[in-house]
């Protein structure tokens, strides 16, 4: 397994990060335990949560993932993975995780505690905004609203409480999720000016049907030395065909209506239907195809990788191995010419 430096911090790890969404919802607890033991044994060192997850979210399961996390983490040596993990803010109205929920202080301090006690541990490696205090569009989302959330905490109060926490040992590096190029530039300048912790990661989904980071977001990171984590490289399993060749496939899509926003636009289907007569047409399994591109790109710093099954994930992991070739890269982007990003 390749291991990576995110950003220009001190965390090395794994290509692959193991996501662990599902865990508390759709796996259980011994099936979290068989993935994160698998993960391991191929090399990941890197396991990303959320104190939200698993998702859908829920009153009844949140945490779940985090506490799935802990009870596997404290029978390991805790130095050798990488543990992020993220809080959450005020754009989706989640209730009873904090009310109203705030980027302030005392939020911050509060999540951060709340996750130290789930995942079992004294410190967080890398703690990340899940989504900004602002009204930018994420999951699917397409217009900035400058009035949302305007009462937010500022970027720089956000990042002094991050500081707070640093200082504390809790937490080692910081990042962001669903962030914008403004957002990352913000963030590292007020960091340098200030002498505040500078984040070393974003977290944003990036795919064969949505490439929109290497639109402005690919030269922000590059230039302010902060690297990606991408997430739902398949689509929520469109990338895998299953649902090309079974529309009511088990899965996030046909389970649980919420997840259309974003997978649910009318170039989708043309778009997924193409990349996966591509891989069939080369012999390659979709899911795999997928996923090497994701791995290939030089703006991806780790690929998040996640299952519901022990031999998705085996499949997932043996992907990230591959080297596609020349020929199918070139048609690749042909496809992305016809319908480029049907699912931002």
């Amino acid at each position: 397994m390749q291991t990576v430096v995110l950003g220009r911090s001190d965390l090395k790890v794994s290509r692959l990060c193991l996501g662990t969404m599902t865990f508390g919802e759709q796996n259980s607890e011994a099936d979290a335990h068989a993935q994160l033991d698998y993960a391991a044994s191929r090399g990941i060192n890197f396991i990303d949560a959320a104190e939200m997850y698993p998702v859908p979210a829920r009153a009844a399961t949140q945490g779940s993932t985090e506490r799935f996390v802990g009870s596997w983490l404290k029978r390991q040596r805790r130095e050798k993975f990488v543990i992020a993990t993220k809080i959450a803010g005020p754009s989706r109205g989640l209730s009873w995780i904090r009310d109203p929920l705030a980027l302030d202080a005392a939020q911050f301090a509060s999540a951060i505690e709340g996750s130290l006690q789930r995942l079992q541990t004294d410190y967080i490696d890398l703690y990340q905004i899940h989504w900004p205090a602002r009204g930018v569009p994420i999951f699917g989302a397409t217009q900035y609203d400058p009035y949302k959330h305007a009462d937010q905490p500022s970027i720089h109060a956000q990042l002094e409480a991050l500081a707070r926490a640093v200082e504390a040992g809790k937490v080692r590096q910081v990042g962001l999720s669903n962030e914008t190029a403004w957002g990352v530039c913000e963030f590292t300048r007020l960091a340098e000016q200030y002498g505040l912790p500078r984040i070393a990661t974003i977290q944003n989904a990036a795919s064969l049907v949505n490439r929109s980071f290497e639109q402005g977001l690919a030269e922000a990171c590059h230039l302010q030395g902060v690297s990606l984590m991408a997430y739902s490289v398949l689509a929520f399993g469109h990338l895998t065909g299953k649902y090309i060749d079974d529309p009511q496939a088990d899965g996030r899509i046909t389970r649980f209506a919420a997840f259309g926003q974003r997978y649910g636009k009318p170039n989708l289907q043309p778009a997924v239907a193409a990349y996966v007569a591509l891989a069939r047409e080369y012999g390659l399994n979709p899911a795999q195809m997928a996923i090497a591109w994701i791995n290939s790109r030089w703006w991806v710093g780790s690929t998040i990788v996640g299952a519901t099954k022990l031999a998705q994930l085996e499949q997932n992991i043996d992907g990230a191995e591959l080297t596609l070739p020349q020929e199918v890269l070139e048609k690749i982007e042909a496809i992305h010419q016809r319908w480029p990003n049907p699912a931002p």
